[in-house]
């Protein structure tokens, strides 16, 4: 037996030689938590126990609240699903920071992979054909190196078994950042930011959209609205966090 995030649980003959592998490795390149910076368990993965028990849960009654403020009006996005609520400076943020910022993408995969095991389990009548991540223009792209929501699409992909692209949706205008704006004007700063590279291979799917944290919903609702024109069946959307 081991002990786990779930509490003390069987483990399979693979599993215990992964963390047997683990102990071993971590012994010559120690692993750290990115959010609280302390040495990983053999069996923690990119954050402590500590950190993920301190993070806020998104629960059902505040999810329902928040796709009626954000997305029931427009009827855009057909349902949605966030882990987390995000709190500035929390464990959260710093870990999402490490992701965005200092290319940990091994984050956003486990982060991902987490998502996915709450979508399996909250949104069973979901039938996703594709996942696509949020795009970056391409100009911020180049600065940051890559686009942290494609490796939270990799760790749902790998779990949900469905296929994942981030070639689909182009970001075709360069956006002011959206801190501090209103649902208003971070709708106008989207207006037209986005275009579908191919409509065929969107046709009469039912497509999740992955952001690694959704605020307003605007990104969210002008992706989704560009999908649907597009030949889309229908769009969900889910996120690591959802913020106010």
């Amino acid at each position: 037996m081991v002990y786990t995030e779930k509490g003390w649980n069987v483990m399979s003959s693979a599993e215990v030689f992964k963390i047997f592998s683990n102990d071993i490795l971590d012994y010559f390149l120690p692993r750290f938590c990115s959010s609280c910076s302390t040495k990983l368990l053999s069996n923690e993965n990119t954050i402590c126990f500590n950190c993920l028990s301190k993070i806020q849960i998104a629960e059902q009654p505040r999810l329902a609240h928040e796709f009626n403020r954000k997305f029931a009006d427009a009827n855009i996005i057909a349902d949605f699903f966030a882990m987390f609520v995000f709190e500035k400076d929390k464990e959260l943020q710093h870990a999402i920071h490490s992701l965005k910022y200092e290319n940990k993408f091994p984050i956003g995969v486990y982060l991902g992979s987490l998502l996915a095991e709450k979508i399996l389990i909250s949104k069973t009548v979901w039938k996703i054909d594709l996942i696509i991540p949020i795009p970056l223009h391409h100009l911020k792209k180049a600065e940051r190196g890559y686009n942290q929501s494609l490796y939270i699409a990799k760790g749902l992909s790998k779990v949900l078994h469905c296929r994942f692209s981030d070639r689909i949706i182009k970001r075709i205008k360069y956006t002011e950042s959206q801190t501090g704006m209103n649902l208003k004007e971070r709708q106008k700063n989207m207006l037209e930011a986005f275009k579908i590279r191919n409509k065929k291979t969107i046709q009469g799917k039912t497509i999740l959209l992955v952001d690694d944290v959704i605020t307003t919903g605007a990104t969210i609702s002008e992706c989704g609205k560009i999908l649907l024109e597009s030949g889309a069946q229908k769009v969900y959307a889910a996120s690591i966090a959802i913020a106010d």
